[in-house]
C-alpha cells in the first residue's frame, strides 16, 4: 500500500512563495533540507489537519522561470469557508479561474502554479 506524502513545486523565490502560501492558504513551514554546498533548499509546507505536504524547491543560480507546460496539473485544497477564502484571494489578486457551476475556483502562486480551492464536504 502507498500513501500520499508530498508534491513538489520548483520556485524562483522561497520568500515570495512562503509568504504567498502562508497568507493565501495558511500553510506553514514544517521542515527544510539544504544542500551542504548551498545549491538547493527543499522547504516543506503543511497544514494542521493533514500529513500531506507541499515541497518548495529553490535551486541556486536559476534565473529563468520554470516551464509549467500548459497548466494542466494543479494542487487542490479544501476550504471550510469558501466565501472568506474567495474574498481573501480576490483581495490578493491571485484568482486565475472560476467555475461557478462546480463551486470551485483556482488561484495562481507567484511562479504560476495553479491551486484549486474546493468546498470542504
Amino acid at each position: 500500500m502507498h500513501v500520499f506524502n508530498h508534491v513538489k513545486f520548483s520556485v524562483m523565490s522561497l520568500e515570495k512563495s512562503v509568504e504567498f502560501y502562508g497568507k493565501a492558504l495558511g500553510l506553514t513551514e514544517q521542515r527544510r533540507k539544504e544542500g551542504s554546498d548551498g545549491s538547493f533548499i527543499n522547504l516543506y509546507l503543511g497544514d494542521p489537519k493533514s500529513d500531506f505536504q507541499l515541497e518548495l524547491t529553490w535551486n541556486k543560480g536559476r534565473e529563468e522561470p520554470y516551464d509549467l507546460g500548459e497548466e494542466c496539473f494543479h494542487l487542490a485544497l479544501t476550504s471550510d469557508d469558501m466565501e472568506a477564502s474567495h474574498r481573501l484571494h480576490e483581495e490578493m489578486g491571485c484568482i486565475a479561474f472560476e467555475n461557478h457551476a462546480m463551486g470551485v475556483y483556482f488561484i495562481k502562486d507567484p511562479d504560476g502554479y495553479w491551486i484549486e480551492i474546493i468546498p470542504e464536504k
